[in-house]
C-alpha cells in the first residue's frame, strides 16, 4: 500500500512586525495544538496579525490572541478560534527571554508561522524593541527612494 503525502508550503507572516518593531533575537518555537487546530494551520487558516507573546507565573510562554479557524469538518470537539497557546522552548532560552522582557522592557512578538519539514507547527517569534514615529518616517522614506531608484534604473537599461 502507497500512501502519498503531499506537503503544502505553509509560511503565515506578521507583516507589521517589522514595521512596528525593531527585531532583535529571534527563535523558533514550537506550539502546543490540538488535532482542529493543526488541521486549520495545515489549510492556511490562521493569523498572527494582533498577537504577542507573555509569560505565566510558572515561567511558560504562551502565545496571546494568536487567531485559529475552526476546522470545517470538525465536530464538538472543535477548538475556540482565539486562545493561550503554550510555545516549547530549552529551559536557557526561556530563562533569557523572560530576563530580556522583565529588565529591559522588551516585548514577544510573533513574525512567522510555518510547518516543517516533519509536518510540526513552529512559530517563530522575535525579541522585539517597539520603534518611534520618526524611525517608521525614516522606513517609509527609505522605501520611497529605492522604488524610485529601481524605476530610474529600468529607464536607462531600455
Amino acid at each position: 500500500m502507497y500512501i502519498c503525502s503531499v506537503v503544502k508550503n505553509i509560511n503565515i507572516q506578521n507583516k507589521r512586525a517589522r514595521f512596528e518593531y525593531e527585531l532583535l533575537d529571534k527563535y523558533d518555537a514550537g506550539i502546543v495544538l490540538t488535532g482542529t487546530e493543526i488541521k486549520s494551520i495545515r489549510n492556511s487558516k490562521a493569523s498572527i496579525a494582533d498577537s504577542f507573546c507573555e509569560f505565566n507565573d510558572n515561567n511558560e510562554l504562551f502565545v496571546i490572541n494568536m487567531s485559529i479557524e475552526e476546522y470545517d469538518y470538525g465536530t464538538r470537539y472543535n477548538h475556540t478560534p482565539k486562545g493561550r497557546r503554550k510555545l516549547l522552548l530549552n529551559k536557557n532560552e526561556l530563562k533569557k527571554l523572560n530576563k530580556d522582557v522583565k529588565n529591559s522592557g522588551l516585548t514577544i512578538i510573533p513574525v512567522k508561522l510555518f510547518v516543517n519539514e516533519k509536518g510540526f507547527a513552529k512559530i517563530r517569534i522575535a525579541l522585539a524593541r517597539g520603534k518611534k514615529l520618526y524611525d517608521k518616517r525614516e522606513n517609509i522614506k527609505d522605501r520611497d527612494n529605492k522604488r524610485k531608484l529601481e524605476i530610474i534604473k529600468k529607464s536607462f537599461k531600455k
